[in-house]
């Protein structure tokens, strides 16, 4: 079994839910558990209000802006980490991006690679639609289920 039919089955027991794998060959023996985790969601980041402190009549008025983008958030939807690993948003150190802000991508697309335990697993988009942010700065250590980049189906 080569390395690129090990990626292949790491990633349909990830994304198949599957509880664990075990494969014999000549000799040769695997066993890949996955998560006992849901199957990851994709939907729209919620609308999260925040304290407003009274300003002093004095103070100048915040801009509008900050206040619609936060009222637009919730059209979008978020892609999120399906592992724990580190983040990067190109293939290599001289390679460019795989996805930008104002990017449209298509179900399938590569958007990012995750490493975790010395294995780079590239991340393909759920979904269609146009990048609206990136949520985490490259080469950052990410959770599992967090938000990475905001996408609008539209």
């Amino acid at each position: 079994m080569n390395l690129e039919e090990i990626k292949d089955l790491i990633k349909l027991v990830s994304k198949s839910g599957l509880g664990k794998v075990e494969i014999e060959r000549e000799g040769f023996r695997i066993s890949i558990k996955g998560s006992q985790s849901e199957p990851v969601m994709y939907q729209a980041a919620p609308m999260v209000a925040a304290p407003v402190a009274a300003a002093p009549a004095s103070a100048p008025a915040a801009p509008a802006s900050s206040e619609n983008n936060s009222a637009d958030d919730s059209k979008y939807i978020t892609i999120k980490s399906p592992m724990i690993g580190t983040f990067y948003r190109t293939p290599g150190p001289d390679k460019d991006a795989f996805v930008n802000v104002g990017d449209s991508i298509q179900k399938g697309d590569k958007v990012c690679i995750i490493e975790a335990m010395k294995t780079f697993n590239e991340i393909e988009s759920e979904i269609s639609g146009k990048i609206v942010k990136v949520l985490v700065d490259n080469a950052s250590p990410v959770d599992y289920d967090q938000p990475l980049f905001l996408v609008d189906p539209a």
